[in-house]
This record gives C-alpha cells, sequence and structure tokens, in this order.
C-alpha cells in the first residue's frame, strides 16, 4: 500500500505494528468547519463511509468511544443501555486532549492514551472500507471496518440517529 509523502500518526503506526491494512489520506483542513461532512467532501465520498469519533463519560462506566457516521449524532439513551450506564454525555471539549490525546477534528478511536470501551456504529459493516482520523487534523485512516473492531476491540451497536440539517 503506498502511503505517499505524508507523515504517519502514532495511529498509523499502531496498525502498522498490528500488521492491519490501511491507507492515509490526507485533506483539506479549514479550522472554521471541522465538521466529517467536510471531510466527506474533501475525499470526494459519501458521508455514509466517513465516521467521527466521539468520547463519552457514562454514569458507571467512565469514559467510551463512539463511532458513527459523519451526518449522524450519537443517540444518548442508545449509547448508554449498549455501555452499561443510566445517563451519558458527551466529554465536555476542553477535556478532551487531557482524556484522549487528541484534539476536535483530530480524534481517532486508535491510540488514545487509554484503551476505553469502544461502540461502532452498526452501518460500519455494510461498507468494505471506512475512513476515520488518523490522529490530526488533516489525515484520515481508510481501513476495513472488521480490522478497526478487532484492533480496538469494538462492538457494532446502533448508537447514532441522522442529525438535523
Amino acid at each position: 500500500m503506498a502511503h505517499g509523502k505524508v507523515e504517519k500518526t502514532n495511529a498509523a503506526r499502531l496498525l502498522d505494528r498490528a500488521k492491519i491494512a490501511y491507507e492515509l489520506i490526507p485533506y483539506q483542513v479549514d479550522e472554521e468547519h471541522l465538521a466529517a461532512t467536510h471531510v466527506a467532501e474533501q475525499l470526494g465520498e459519501e458521508i455514509a463511509c466517513v465516521f467521527k469519533t466521539l468520547v463519552l463519560r457514562g454514569d458507571r462506566t467512565g469514559c467510551f468511544v463512539c463511532v458513527v457516521p459523519g451526518d449522524h449524532e450519537v443517540d444518548l439513551k442508545a449509547a448508554a443501555k449498549v455501555s452499561g450506564n443510566k445517563k451519558v454525555d458527551l466529554i465536555p471539549m476542553k477535556e478532551l486532549l487531557p482524556v484522549t490525546g487528541y484534539i476536535r477534528g483530530g480524534c481517532s478511536p486508535i491510540g488514545m492514551k487509554k484503551a476505553f470501551p469502544t461502540y461502532i456504529h452498526a452501518s460500519a459493516s455494510e461498507h468494505p472500507f471506512i475512513y476515520i482520523s488518523a490522529g490530526v487534523r488533516g489525515l484520515q485512516l481508510k481501513l476495513a471496518p472488521a480490522d478497526l473492531a478487532a484492533y480496538v476491540r469494538a462492538a457494532f451497536a446502533e448508537i447514532s440517529r441522522r442529525g438535523e440539517r
């Protein structure tokens, strides 16, 4: 797999070590528009296969990760149920870097400071590959959803719904 002249991220090095096939795909960052819809436009891909990584905190289990399609919002009730919590919320933005080691727009489910329980929206398994952040703004990882799930020990679940436009 040709990775071009793109600087490898920690997430990419971890996948190399695990011998998991992936591609690093750069895109133009717009600091004013960090949404996954912008990433999908830049990549020329359907939004259904561009996933965003969100970190939530449950009242019983603490932090966990949800990987959802770019045009979806996490369904807090569904996420609470699947993660064994009564109540969950997205962590405050100011906690993202200290908790995960990543910033908004560059949060990858691979290589966080700690291995958090991870849930990937069930629709991911319908695609031969999906895009997730490579751990920095401007770079996506293209990989098979089953490989991602196996690596981060994730479960596929109905954890989101299409967002408001």
